[in-house]
């Protein structure tokens, strides 16, 4: 933990915020604010843009701790004031699609590739696999923390539809539970799950194709 963390609970933390105590407000800033500046460049075209809206979820954050009612994590009312910032920034912009849109446009596509499995007329088999998905516990771990692994990770994530494109940087980059991305995000589980696994897929595709040519 934080040595500079001085509250014991979130009702402490809160109390030390509402009365101004300037070493809380610092220590939230501290601990989330380049997360807050990763998830706005999800939405928006800059680091100026995002700066921008990191900024004004913080004044959002002051003027409404009064207000704040404890239903959800401070973590997460913080980033869900900054989501709803970065979609109305996004939106002057014309770059948010919004969910409902993304699902229906997805619902009838396959997360992997038809090609990949034996056709539905080949009896018992059908729908099996042509081949079985690579395995990795043979491959190195360095391969995997490599920074070309990490730069095709990053190049692949940035090339998924927005609404796949924050679920899975929220899950598997910020390290957010599915219910504080349901939160934040306003979906249901049902959504979240679909939409984080059509983005994992799309990433392990990448990566099975660029381990299968290293080998």
């Amino acid at each position: 933990m934080d040595a500079s963390y001085n509250w014991i609970d979130e009702v402490s933390l809160l109390e030390s915020l509402r009365g101004g105590d300037e070493s809380a407000f610092s220590w939230l800033v501290q601990q989330y604010h380049n997360s807050m500046m990763r998830l706005a460049l999800l939405y928006v075209q800059d680091n100026g843009l995002a700066e921008e809206v990191a900024q004004e979820t913080w004044v959002a954050v002051l003027k409404g701790l009064n207000r704040f009612e404890g239903r959800s994590s401070i973590k997460t009312w913080i980033f869900t004031i900054l989501t709803n910032q970065a979609k109305t920034r996004g939106r002057r912009e014309k770059r948010t699609v919004s969910f409902s849109e993304l699902e229906e446009a997805l619902e009838n596509k396959p997360t992997v590739d038809p090609k990949r499995f034996k056709p539905s007329n080949s009896a018992a088999s059908a729908d099996h696999w042509f081949v079985n998905p690579s395995s990795w516990k043979d491959i190195p771990e360095e391969a995997f923390l490599s920074q070309e692994m990490l730069h095709m990770v990053w190049d692949t994530v940035s090339t998924l539809p927005e609404n796949q494109r924050v679920v899975i940087t929220l899950r598997d980059m910020e390290g957010f539970s599915s219910n504080e991305v349901c939160n934040i995000l306003g979906i249901s589980e049902t959504n979240h799950r679909v939409l984080l696994h059509r983005a994992r897929a799309k990433v392990r595709s990448v990566l099975e194709d660029y381990l299968n040519s290293e080998n």
